[in-house]
């Protein structure tokens, strides 16, 4: 008996301690940008990314965890738990003419920074792509960050801030409150934006406070600019080509158990060629292109292991919670056909150049599935997500329940024990959209979403249960059974008119309540 309470006794502060690393640990959200499902190592890819698979192998990989379909709805809804037409962000940052798509924060949301720095005392970080609005009260230092480099726009060269576009706009970069500029001998922007994160670590490392970190990387959206000695290391390995590299991912995916052996892999995209029909030049221009992004998701790999190097010489990596996860899938965008960007023709992946992977290269990122960033089928807003918690997330567990960035918010709150506000700094607050993900951290049951809503640019879904309804703009409905196929191949609306009715229904509904407009009426503005 004696010896029995002993070990009760001796194994009580460990318990103790579990419990205060979930009461209040330090978060840091990571964030690519335009990575599709199928591009990291634990997802099924050859691209070398050894930290990121170290987090999914010590942690959890959710397989059905959903973004907002393109990078300011993403971010919008990553940082206030709201869907973004509810937080102003419906679309771009420009005014569309509606409240739901005024183009930036609006005063009825807060950041998760905002609420852990005055709720929970937390220190604020924020490192890369912002792209939530332009206006001052929707920059970084004014929603609750204390220490932020940002860039506000959607794109930029990874090697200077020269504008990319020729219609009066510019890429600003912000330190705090005040315009910086990068020239030709600044570092690497995915280098930049993981120094910072590091410098500010280093600057609060004696505060007792717990902290929160964003960490936004523009890697690996275009123009597709990777660093030499990078872009080497990858050179010639895609002559294997797209179509046999579909494959091979596909397979790797089946093989991991992170999609179904049953769910099949898409056919190619119409639009892009078979990689046998290409001329050997040809086949040397794309290859060429697939090596400089995998070169740049490479050297975000190599940041965010720096970042957990620090985290680990500070001693701060025991109480943190580290999420990781890409704003929308692979980017079909052909950046030379766009008329505002200035073009580049320089040697592919330098300052002088400007270039996307495109279509036929996308299809490979977003594997097994259809369509690209912008789309509501699952090739635009299925994410790979990881979350790694030392001694708290069981390691290399699994789950696949559909979740959304919606669900952030309430996760960063609950774990930090703020209660979300109605009202925030005179602020009247829309009700969260999301749920907290801790009993699926903690491996226990989660209820869960009833639904989960989309809509951009005329792009619309709705997933209730495993049924997906969903349709590009000016297209009819198409219905998936997304239990047996998640790769949408096998479109049901004809078998089940009731059940496109019933979820178009629930749909309707969702959007009168946020705001959606009919794009045709709005995109011209």
């Amino acid at each position: 008996m004696k010896r029995l309470l002993f070990l009760v006794l001796f194994l009580l502060p460990g318990i103790t301690f579990a419990q205060e690393q979930i009461a209040k640990p330090n978060i840091v959200i990571i964030l690519a940008d335009d990575m599709g499902f199928a591009d990291l190592g634990c997802f099924g890819s050859e691209i070398h990314t050894p930290n990121i698979d170290k987090l999914a192998r010590e942690g959890l990989k959710m397989t059905q965890f959903y973004n907002a379909g393109r990078c300011c709805p993403s971010r919008t809804s990553l940082l206030t738990g709201l869907y973004p037409h509810q937080a102003g962000v419906g679309d771009m940052v420009k005014y569309k003419g509606s409240p739901a798509y005024q183009g930036y924060l609006n005063d009825h949301c807060a950041t998760i920074a905002e609420l852990l720095k005055s709720n929970a005392g937390y220190n604020t970080i924020v490192s890369g792509k912002w792209h939530v609005g332009l206006q001052p009260s929707a920059l970084a230092f004014n929603r609750g960050f204390d220490r932020s480099f940002t860039m506000l726009n959607n794109g930029s060269s990874y090697f200077n801030s020269a504008p990319l576009y020729n219609d009066g706009s510019k890429i600003t970069f912000m330190l705090n409150d005040r315009e910086i500029t990068r020239n030709d001998t600044s570092k690497y922007l995915t280098q930049a934006i993981t120094d910072f994160a590091k410098q500010s670590l280093e600057e609060i490392k004696a505060d007792k406070s717990p902290f929160f970190l964003y960490v936004a990387y523009n890697a690996p959206h275009w123009p597709i600019q990777a660093l030499p000695e990078d872009i080497t290391r990858y050179k010639g390995k895609y002559l294997i080509g797209w179509d046999k590299l579909r494959k091979q991912r596909y397979e790797k995916l089946v093989a991991s158990g992170i999609i179904k052996k049953y769910w099949k892999l898409s056919d190619r995209d119409s639009r892009a060629p078979a990689w046998d029909s290409l001329l050997p030049e040809e086949k040397d221009k794309w290859g060429t292109r697939m090596a400089i992004y995998a070169a740049m998701i490479d050297r975000m790999d190599a940041g965010i292991g720096e970042i957990m190097d620090k985290l680990k010489q500070l001693g701060k990596d025991k109480n943190t919670i580290v999420l990781f996860a890409s704003d929308n899938g692979g980017s079909a965008d052909e950046v030379k056909s766009l008329s505002t960007v200035i073009q580049k023709n320089g040697t592919p992946g330098s300052v002088n150049s400007i270039d996307s992977y495109e279509i036929p290269w996308a299809n490979v990122s977003n594997a097994p599935f259809r369509l690209f960033k912008r789309n509501t089928h699952e090739g635009g807003i299925a994410t790979p997500f990881i979350a790694w918690f030392p001694g708290v997330i069981k390691a290399g567990s699994t789950n696949t329940q559909p979740a959304h960035f919606i669900d952030l918010m309430p996760t960063c709150l609950d774990l930090a024990g703020v209660t979300y506000p109605q009202v925030f700094k005179n602020r009247q607050l829309t009700p969260l959209e999301g749920f907290s993900l801790k009993n699926v951290l903690l491996n226990k049951p989660w209820n869960g979403h009833d639904a989960i809503f989309w809509e951009h640019e005329g792009s619309r879904a709705i997933r209730k249960g495993n049924w997906k309804l969903v349709a590009e703009i000016d297209q009819p409905w198409e219905l998936y059974d997304l239990d047996a196929d998640r790769s949408e191949t096998n479109n049901l609306a004809a078998k089940y008119p009731d059940k496109v009715k019933a979820l178009e229904a629930e749909y309707l509904q969702w959007a009168q309540k946020v705001g959606v407009v009919d794009w045709n009426k709005i995109k011209s503005l």
